[in-house]
C-alpha cells in the first residue's frame, strides 16, 4: 500500500449535473449491469439510466444465466444484452461487460435496485471527469432493512469494513466497499485482475489502491438505496468470498475453495 491517505468524498451538495455534462465532452462512457434473474427490476434501472442518455455511449446488460425474462426485458428497455460464457458469478459478469465495451469510463450498476435514480451515473462519473488522478469511484448510501431506515448492508458492516480498517490503511474510510455502483477508468480495470464471484468489489478497492494509491479512489453520495434484502443464511457465502479476497491480498495462506 502506498500511503495512508484517504479517498476523496463527494457529498450530495458537491454534485452538479450541468457541470458533469460539460466535463464529459468527448469522453466515452459505458454502463454495464450484471444481471441474474432480475426481470422484476432491470427494466426500471435501465429506464432511470437512460433519462440522461447524452451521458451514455454504451449500455450493456450481462445475462448471468438467467432463467426468467431478464434478457427480453433488458432488450426491450434499450440495452445490448451480452450472454455470460463460462463460470457464473458477479466478478465473471463484470469482466464480460468490460470485454464487451470500449468506452474510456465504465460504470457498473446493480440490476436489483428498486430506486435507481437518473443521477446515479452522473454522480459516479463526476470525480473521474473532474480529477485526472481518480481511477475508481464507489457509491455510498443509506440502506434500509425491511421496515427500518437503516440496518441493510450487513456483509459490508460486519465483514468488509472491519477487515479493511484492520489491514488496509485508508480503505476503512470507504463507506460502502461492496457497493455495486462503481465507476472507473478502463485502464485501471485492465491493470488488475477482477476477482471471482462476490469478492470482486473489495478486491477492486485493494488492487486499485495498491496500483495507483488510496488518493486515486473517490466515493459519492447516492442517497438511499433499496434492493432485495437477502436472508441471513445467504450472506455467509458472500462474506466468505469477501474475506477470502481481502486475506489473499494480505498474503494469508488459505485452503483451496471447495
Amino acid at each position: 500500500m502506498s500511503s495512508p491517505d484517504v479517498p476523496w468524498t463527494l457529498s450530495n451538495e458537491d454534485f452538479n449535473l450541468e457541470r458533469v455534462k460539460r466535463a464529459k465532452a468527448g469522453t466515452t462512457v459505458a454502463v454495464v449491469l450484471p444481471a441474474k434473474n432480475e426481470s422484476a427490476t432491470v427494466g426500471a434501472v435501465l429506464d432511470a439510466v437512460l433519462v440522461h442518455r447524452d451521458l451514455i455511449d454504451e449500455l450493456v446488460v450481462v445475462n448471468d444465466y438467467s432463467v426468467d425474462d431478464t434478457t427480453t426485458i433488458a432488450d426491450h428497455h434499450g440495452a445490448r444484452v451480452v450472454k455470460l460464457d463460462g463460470p457464473s458469478g458477479k466478478g465473471e459478469a463484470m469482466r464480460a461487460g468490460l470485454d464487451a465495451t470500449a468506452s474510456e469510463i465504465v460504470v457498473f450498476l446493480d440490476a436489483d435496485v428498486v430506486n435507481t435514480t437518473p443521477e446515479f451515473v452522473a454522480r459516479l462519473i463526476q470525480p473521474l471527469l473532474e480529477r485526472s488522478e481518480i481511477q475508481l469511484v464507489k457509491g455510498y448510501y443509506e440502506r434500509p432493512l425491511h421496515n427500518m431506515p437503516t440496518g441493510g448492508g450487513r456483509v459490508n458492516e460486519l465483514a468488509a469494513r472491519p477487515i479493511l480498517s484492520l489491514l488496509y490503511p485508508g480503505l476503512g474510510e470507504i463507506r460502502q466497499p461492496l457497493a455495486g455502483e462503481t465507476a472507473g477508468r478502463r485502464g485501471a480495470f485492465e491493470a488488475i485482475t477482477l476477482e471471482k464471484a462476490y469478492g470482486v468489489e473489495i478486491a477492486l478497492l485493494i488492487d486499485i489502491a495498491r496500483q495507483f494509491g488510496v488518493h486515486s479512489l473517490a466515493q459519492v453520495d447516492l442517497g438511499v438505496r433499496r434492493h432485495r434484502n437477502r436472508p441471513l443464511e445467504e450472506l455467509r457465502p458472500m462474506s466468505m468470498d469477501v474475506l477470502r479476497a481481502a486475506l489473499k491480498r494480505y498474503s494469508v495462506h488459505l485452503p483451496p475453495q471447495a
